[in-house]
């Protein structure tokens, strides 16, 4: 299983539409993909209500995790959706 360790810089965190984005992304993959907020439990990475569940802010680290085949084509471009400013 590929992850990443990705801090959060967007000023509203991970929440509405840098979830959405994030959430989508997700979502046209056929790879199951979790995320998690720092060490806690990881939540389906293709749940908006999940995600926003996790209460991301600017600064936290979040751990996105995928497997199978494209796992890290995905994770890189859902780890830029994540720290984009």
């Amino acid at each position: 299983m590929a992850e990443r360790h990705v801090t959060v810089t967007a000023e509203v965190g991970l929440h509405a539409r840098p979830a959405a984005t994030f959430v989508q992304a997700a979502t046209k993959a056929s790879l199951d993909v979790t995320i998690a907020k720092g060490a806690g439990s990881p939540v389906n990475a293709k749940s908006i209500l999940s995600v926003l569940a996790l209460d991301v802010r600017r600064g936290d680290v979040v751990v996105i995790r995928a497997e199978g085949e494209g796992a890290e084509e995905l994770l890189d471009q859902l780890a830029g959706i994540a720290s984009a400013p």
